[in-house]
């Protein structure tokens, strides 16, 4: 078995971090076939993510997320193409909430 162990720091605070993970596991779920289950604390949340192969949870705090997975015996030879992946969409997810608002200039 492969492990992959994420970890991401932000400044967001927890409610816009539960949206970053919603939409995260929505995408996981379309994308990869993913099965996630979201269980919602007081100070954090936790996803659970399962799918023939893989096993995994992303913790939600309100100032990191921190990814861990499972891969098996035959998605573990693809370890770094998948741990590629989670990290582009996590990332692309965060960046998109430090973009600034664009602005309308009056007409």
């Amino acid at each position: 078995m492969a492990d992959i162990h994420l970890h991401r720091a932000h400044a967001l605070g927890l409610d816009k971090a539960r949206e970053i993970a919603q939409t995260w596991a929505e995408h996981v779920e379309a994308k990869f076939d993913m099965e996630c289950t979201i269980y919602e604390g007081e100070d954090s949340d936790t996803v659970e993510f399962t799918r023939s192969g893989v096993r995994g949870e992303l913790q939600v705090a309100a100032d990191h997320f921190e990814l861990s997975a499972k891969l098996g015996l035959l998605l573990g030879a693809f370890k770094s193409t998948i741990e590629s992946e989670i990290e582009k969409e996590l990332d692309s997810l965060l960046a998109a909430q430090k973009k600034p608002a664009s602005k309308k200039k009056p007409a």
